[in-house]
């Protein structure tokens, strides 16, 4: 996902941009490191230890792990950026482009995956309860990683690194041979990474939702909301970011935009793993009673400290009284 982060600062050195201008994404960026290394920290400790396994904490866990990864690596795209200079060599410089789109291409399909999990559990309740098992879903996550991993591979192949004499700054990006390759990675990127699963998961939002229609209550009105929020969060975080890409593979008609407008998509894209913890796992009824079982600890603990303090300052006062008494 920091691909238009590395086009973007090679198109900062031709145009002699200022490093302020770096300053205001790189520092939501560090928040979403912050916020994304706690949030699915968080979510693995407790799909992966607190919960019992079943097929959601699965998908959570899967999810989480992803978008962990991604987070983790962040320090090092904002390092780049900062120093305008590419300093940790060929072998990372392919490694991160793979590490980025293998989040990219997992984290969707999971959500993919997720989308028609609610849908077969909706439509399907009793098949889903009997067909429905651990072991399953977790093959089905291992065909995700596997897909995702054969969809990142050409990135490995594309990455490079090479000297820009002209700026004195050495710059990891995507060397293809010819505009062909680059028009079909991009193209397929987008059919295979955005389009596809983006349509399979308003297919599935529009069953679930025309089916919960059908049986309507009272109590039914939050999960339209909740899937309101997750496609819009969706279509906010990837649609630009995709724009862009398809933009870039005719960079002269676009030149203006694409440079002004990227560092904003690039921060989008990332932030969607920065939400995902909050938009799917806390959502869900046992990562909330988890977390609040964990707050309610930090809180009980803070409690009895501040307590004990109480009490100790009561004795010292008290004691200081009677020593004063004594005096007297």
């Amino acid at each position: 996902l920091d691909y238009l982060i590395y086009l973007y600062t090679f198109s900062l050195y031709k145009l002699n941009h200022t490093n302020s201008t770096t300053v205001p994404p790189m520092s939501v960026n560090v928040i979403i490191f912050i916020l994304g290394v706690a949030g699915n920290g968080l979510v693995i400790w407790i799909a992966g230890f607190k919960v019992k396994k079943s097929v959601n904490s699965t998908w959570y866990l899967s999810l989480a792990v992803s978008d962990f990864v991604f987070c983790s690596f962040l320090p090092i795209g904002i390092v780049h950026v900062i120093s305008n200079n590419w300093i940790f060599g060929l072998f990372m410089c392919k490694f991160l482009f793979f590490i980025m789109y293998l989040n990219w291409f997992s984290s969707i399909f999971l959500l993919v995956i997720i989308s028609v999990d609610r849908c077969v559990v909706v439509m399907f309740p009793v098949w889903a309860q009997n067909k429905r098992t651990l072991r399953k879903a977790s093959v089905i996550v291992v065909l995700a990683w596997i897909i995702s991993a054969a969809l990142s591979l050409p990135t490995i192949i594309f990455a490079d690194v090479k000297y820009d004499y002209q700026t004195q700054t050495t710059i990891c990006y995507g060397n293809y041979k010819n505009h062909q390759q680059k028009v079909a990675e991009v193209v397929c990127r987008f059919i295979f990474g955005f389009m596809i699963p983006y349509l399979i998961i308003i297919i599935c939002y529009v069953v679930i939702i025309r089916k919960l229609k059908s049986n309507q209550t009272a109590k039914s009105k939050k999960p339209f909301k909740i899937m309101t929020v997750l496609i819009v969060t969706f279509l906010i975080c990837w649609m630009p970011y995709n724009t862009f890409a398809l933009m870039e593979l005719d960079i002269k008609k676009y030149k203006s935009f694409f440079l002004s407008g990227s560092k904003v998509v690039v921060v989008l894209a990332n932030a969607n793993s920065c939400l995902n913890p909050f938009l799917y796992a806390f959502m869900g009824k046992d990562f909330k009673n988890q977390c609040y079982a964990l707050l309610s600890k930090i809180e009980n603990a803070i409690a009895e400290e501040e307590d004990q303090k109480m009490v100790q300052g009561t004795v010292l006062t008290t004691s200081g009284e009677n020593k004063l008494s004594t005096t007297v």
